[in-house]
């Protein structure tokens, strides 16, 4: 395939219905793919469901995949967000935090209980950002994607992204503040 494409290979052997690379391309992409989704949704079970619908996708366009504009991770990726997207449009309610109404008898319960709090108002105030603050911020710092990727996947320039990133920051930090209030 491509020399460009770290992927390129194992796509096209997936396309040829080579098992061993389709076992291989989850292993590679699965984690990555449903880390994405469960911080855009902050929902397993739609996470699961997006990250599913990727890979239908994956084994349906490998065949035909020639490299080209973007590497396919930065596809699967646009696919990702496309239908995290979606779903997020979808929403017509907001979810509401978890209440913890039962003690956990096990020893560091409350170390326990305050990492989750601090997992679960990272993960509001980040449901709370503006949608291309959201997809900046978990891209850059979640996805661990360089600069010029996550741009090129949002469709804006690196100026662009890096104002979304400043504005992003600055808002989670005020809702996290705001939260220990």
């Amino acid at each position: 395939m491509s020399l460009d494409d770290p992927d390129g290979e194992l796509v096209r052997r997936v396309g040829e219905g080579d098992a061993h690379a389709i076992e291989t391309l989850v292993a590679r992409k699965l984690p990555r793919m449903t880390a994405l989704a469960m911080r855009l949704l902050n929902d397993r079970g739609e996470a699961e469901d997006v990250v599913q619908e990727v890979f239908v996708r994956v084994w349906r366009s490998a065949g035909a995949w020639r490299p080209g504009a973007a590497k396919f991770d930065t596809w699967m990726h646009r696919v990702a967000l496309n239908l995290c997207t979606d779903r997020l449009r979808k929403r017509r309610e907001i979810p509401l935090p978890p209440h913890w109404d039962t003690a956990d008898p096990s020893p560091n319960a409350d170390a326990a209980l305050d990492a989750q709090a601090q997992s679960d108002a990272l993960g509001q105030a980040l449901a709370a950002l503006a949608p291309r603050q959201r997809e900046a911020i978990v891209l850059t710092y979640y996805q661990e994607l360089p600069n010029r990727d996550a741009a090129a996947l949002m469709g804006i320039g690196i100026d662009a992204l890096e104002s979304l990133l400043a504005r992003g920051r600055r808002a989670l930090k005020a809702r996290l503040e705001q939260a220990d209030d």
